[in-house]
């Protein structure tokens, strides 16, 4: 069973924590890791792309001429798709790229990620987030102290408005309640900070 520091906000050791085999020390596949990596960009891509077809296309429906007897070749309207200016055959047209991964997939992907990021020593735990005031300053300062510089994913429990309000204009900071994480937030971070409380509350929805 892995053990690890937790810290308050001043960087001093508290106590420590125990963290569940199941959950932080089981293998690290890597497959399942890419799989849940395209799944969550996917499900960002707006999909709005459109070319116009033959239909959207100005121009006449007319037929130019007659079909035979004129020596050209025959064509049906000028917006067919071998004219200058024609409708495009077969382009892109507005879609969802969203998809989703089975649960028992994207709970053992996680369960990877966070395996991975014990590993590399880039999982902390603060003892509680308790801001005196909403202010960003003292809470990007408290993060300096920490050791924190960039690329910093805070988890803890939503109703925490100070941290929320602290934390919102940080650009290299990423606030997000436990049971939202997903695996490519926890890789794309270089520091994933969790409370006491969101990570116990995390380990216990993996465990099952």
């Amino acid at each position: 069973m892995a053990t690890v520091n937790v810290r308050n906000l001043k960087n001093e050791v508290v106590g420590k924590l125990d963290l569940s085999d199941d959950v932080f020390s089981g293998p690290i596949n890597e497959g399942l890791l890419s799989d849940a990596v395209k799944q969550y960009l996917a499900s960002q891509r707006l999909g709005t792309h459109k070319t116009k077809t033959r239909k959207d296309v100005s121009g006449s429906g007319k037929k130019p001429w007659r079909q035979k007897g004129t020596g050209r070749a025959r064509v049906g309207e000028i917006r067919n798709p071998l004219w200058r200016k024609g409708g495009t055959v077969f382009g892109p047209q507005p879609r969802s790229y969203e998809y989703h991964l089975p649960k028992k997939m994207f709970r053992a992907a996680l369960r990877s990620a966070l395996a991975l990021k014990l590993k590399e020593n880039q999982l902390n735990i603060i003892d509680a987030f308790s801001l005196s005031g909403h202010k960003t300053k003292p809470f990007l300062k408290a993060l300096s102290a920490l050791g924190f510089d960039r690329k910093v994913l805070v988890i803890d429990h939503l109703d925490n408005e100070n941290l929320r309000l602290a934390a919102r204009n940080l650009a290299e900071v990423d606030l997000i309640a436990s049971l939202q994480i997903t695996p490519y937030q926890l890789l794309n971070a270089r520091h994933v900070v969790f409370s006491k409380a969101s990570i116990q509350a995390l380990e216990e929805v993996l465990k099952k």
